[in-house]
This record gives structure tokens, C-alpha cells and sequence, in this order.
């Protein structure tokens, strides 16, 4: 059956009704094809015209995944930054300072909630990068947990004088002893840390529901780098394989 013709026999009784003419006589059958042929047309339009906004929505869409996940967030953060390097030179031409005004702005409950943001992504061991930044970090460790005797600093402050802080030329050797609790302090802190680097270990935890799809351990690391870099292209070929829809 041919679609127009179909579409004239749904046409309902209602819509039969509005067919005819203001003086509700009946419409020839020339003016009727007319009419669903001007109804036909408006259908049309209306397809035509949801099909580009649905167009428009799908490269909305595409745009919308294509973009980092926190796209939008760095656009405002871009926006906020232009605003007030814009509000900052504006300030500076009045010749006022621009940081004051803004911290009047801002209540209390703002920037204690902007102090405790900055605090958490504040990381004060940003890993490790080389064998002296590794040192330092260990020593300024190490510094923060000395609690030392200011008592008996200044008895031994006293008593060397002049060696206790010692010119070019001082002689020191001699002046100083180390005692033994130091040295035992000493000892008991490298036992620790020998310990804690033996039970140190960056093997992960092996996760016994995980899916098995390798071999040996080496075929699993490699499905591990193949899964980081080319997992997203795959997973709906996966999902199909595992559904048993695949084509």
C-alpha cells in the first residue's frame, strides 16, 4: 500500500470535520487532496526541522565527549582569571589595591573553605624525582621529629665558647663527644628505617574477581598497557563479545 494512500486512511473523523468549508458544506474531492496535501507538507516541515535540531544535538554531543571530562571547569576557571586581570588593571589605573577590595568581598565561611581546599590538594611529598630531592626530604623528615635539649645546648654553649660555632681556622676536634643515648637514638632510628624499607613493597594487591585473560604474569602486565592506552576504543567490541552480539 502506498504511504499517501495509507496516511488518508488514518486520516480520523475529526480531521475529516475541519476538511470542510466554512459553511460546513462538503469539500470537493479536489479541495480534500488539497487540504492533506497542505497537512502532508506541514508534516514534512516538521520532520525536516527535528531532524537538524536532532542533528545539531548529536554534534553537541560529539563535541561535549571529545573535550577533557573538566572542560567546562577550566573554561569558567579561563573566564574568572580574564575577569580579574581585567577588574586588577582597572584597580591599579585608580590606583587602588585591587587584592584588598576583592578580600573585602569574601566572607569568612568563603575563604575558610578555600583554606581547607588548598590543604587538601596540598601533597608535601610530591614522590620521587631525584636521589638529592629524595635526601632532602628525608633529612627535613627526620629534622621535624628531633626534639632537642635546649637545656643542655646552651651548657655546651657555654662551655666551648668560642669553638662552639666555629671560625675559619678553629681547631674543634676534640670539643665535642657524642653521648651515648645520641648514639643509641642514632642506631634505633637506622633499625627503623632498614625495617620499614624491608617491608616496603609497590606489588599490587591481587584482586581474585577481576576477569583472568592472560597466561602468565608478563602476558598480564602486557593486557594491563594495552587496556590503559587502547581500552576505551575497545570496550563496546568487548561488551559485544561478552553478550555474544558481535558481528
Amino acid at each position: 500500500m502506498h504511504w499517501f494512500t495509507a496516511l488518508c486512511r488514518q486520516t480520523r473523523p475529526a480531521e475529516m470535520a475541519d476538511v470542510a468549508g466554512p459553511s460546513g458544506a462538503e469539500l470537493t474531492p479536489k479541495q480534500r487532496m488539497a487540504e492533506r496535501m497542505r497537512r502532508l507538507r506541514e508534516l514534512h516541515s516538521r520532520r525536516t526541522e527535528a531532524q537538524q535540531l536532532n542533528h545539531k544535538e548529536v554534534v553537541e554531543e560529539d563535541r561535549r565527549q571529545s573535550q577533557p571530562k573538566n572542560w567546562e571547569r577550566r573554561q569558567q576557571w579561563a573566564e574568572r582569571k580574564l575577569e580579574e586581570a581585567e577588574q586588577r588593571e582597572l584597580a591599579q589605573k585608580q590606583g587602588e589595591d585591587f587584592d584588598r577590595k576583592r578580600n573585602l568581598d569574601i566572607s569568612a565561611e568563603d575563604a575558610a573553605k578555600w583554606e581547607r581546599r588548598k590543604r587538601k590538594h596540598h601533597n608535601p611529598d610530591p614522590g620521587f624525582s631525584n636521589y638529592e630531592a629524595s635526601t632532602a626530604r628525608q633529612y627535613d623528615r627526620l629534622v621535624k621529629q628531633v626534639k632537642p635539649d635546649m637545656e643542655a645546648y646552651e651548657a655546651k654553649k657555654e662551655a666551648m665558647g668560642d669553638a662552639f660555632y666555629a671560625g675559619p681556622g678553629a681547631i674543634v676536634h676534640g670539643h665535642h663527644k657524642d653521648t651515648k643515648e645520641a648514639i643509641d637514638r642514632l642506631a634505633e632510628d637506622v633499625n627503623k628505617q632498614i625495617e620499614k624499607r624491608a617491608k616496603f613493597s609497590r606489588r599490587r594487591i591481587h584482586d581474585d574477581e577481576a576477569d583472568i585473560d592472560y597466561i602468565n604474569e608478563r602476558n598480564m602486565k602486557f593486557n594491563k598497557k594495552l587496556e590503559r592506552f587502547y581500552g576505551q576504543y575497545t570496550q563496546e567490541i568487548k561488551q559485544n563479545l561478552e553478550r555474544g552480539t558481535a558481528v
